[in-house]
């Protein structure tokens, strides 16, 4: 457990718009560039921040379209989840449009660019780097890499991603007031430690038996032994025809089975493994001492061409890019 800390509660609303700049940088990170779009005469900041030890809490909006733009956030992950309106952002070179349904995920390294109408109003969410992943690493009991390999986003409306933003509202709603629970430090530091490891149980990685959000402690055995034989095996050229055997079951039950307990077929799973997987490797290796094509062929892709596009649809980059960067 976290040590005890005592939350923050600051709030501000403006119509001045360095104001609300020089509000958000000083919550949030300091090289955030905030930038007006179109009209302006509708522009009324507001925002109300909870700072409480490694996590940051807010509702934001603006009133009118801006641009914003930050580099590497060095220090931090961070979650926006729109509570209304579309948000569109792209990290990494990832695009993700988030909504109600959807939260956007930034890791601590690579620009952000974000595109946010005056319709949306969010909840931003920033949990400092050591935090989710001391958090990770406990929770997996494993040594992973760092910055975490997280996805781009998670549902906001089925599974752990509509529990984890209930939590964060209602933390950020008790923590406003000084005379509830969650105004005692003791409290209030519990439920910071159940909102960060809410997270690293809810984002998607790599790490683990799993991704996170794919777990499901009600599958049948016939799905629970295929996922066993991939995580043990990823690079074996599985066919439907083996998965099915290994299952013992036909083919359409199988594929029927996981999209039912999965919410994908088997070989879209497999691929998916096998894609993790050469990410987390490539983010790690060297580039002076592997190649792109090695690993590939080490997790199972024997098609270099449909393997790079599968990888840059999925990351948003080449695989080259990743191993360059080496982040």
């Amino acid at each position: 457990m976290m040590g005890m800390d005592r939350p923050v509660h600051v709030s501000l609303s403006t119509t001045d718009m360095d104001e609300a700049r020089s509000f958000c940088r000083k919550l949030f990170y300091g090289p955030l560039q905030v930038n007006p779009t179109g009209d302006v005469s509708g522009f009324a900041f507001s925002g109300d921040v909870v700072m409480l030890g490694p996590i940051t809490l807010g509702e934001i909006s603006y009133g009118s379209d801006i641009h914003v733009t930050i580099a590497d956030l060095e220090t931090a992950y961070h979650v926006l989840a729109p509570v209304t309106g579309t948000l569109r952002s792209r990290h990494r070179g990832t695009v993700v449009m988030a909504d109600p349904t959807r939260a956007a995920v930034y890791r601590p390294v690579g620009d952000i660019d974000l595109e946010w109408p005056g319709s949306c109003r969010l909840l931003s969410v920033k949990v400092e780097r050591a935090a989710l992943e001391r958090e990770l690493d406990a929770t997996l009991d494993q040594r992973i890499v760092s910055p975490l390999l997280l996805g781009a986003s998670f549902d906001l409306i089925d599974g752990p991603g509509r529990t984890w933003a209930s939590l964060v509202r209602l933390l950020l709603a008790e923590l406003r007031h000084a005379d509830g629970l969650a105004a005692q430090p003791r409290m209030a530091s519990r439920w910071r430690d159940l909102l960060v490891s809410g997270l690293a149980m809810t984002v998607e990685h790599p790490y683990g038996e799993e991704p996170a959000g794919m777990q499901g402690p009600n599958r049948p055995r016939t799905v629970k032994r295929t996922l066993d034989a991939m995580h043990a095996e990823p690079w074996r050229p599985y066919t439907a025809n083996d998965l099915a055997a290994i299952a013992g079951v036909g083919v359409r039950v199988l594929q029927e089975a996981f999209r039912q307990h999965v919410g994908m077929s088997p070989l879209t799973y497999l691929r998916r493994l096998r894609l993790d997987g050469v990410h987390a490797e490539l983010s790690r290796s060297d580039p002076w001492q592997v190649s792109v094509s090695e690993v590939a062929y080490r997790w199972g892709f024997t098609h270099l061409g449909r393997f790079a596009g599968a990888y840059k649809s999925r990351y948003g980059v080449p695989p080259s890019q990743t191993l360059r960067e080496r982040r």
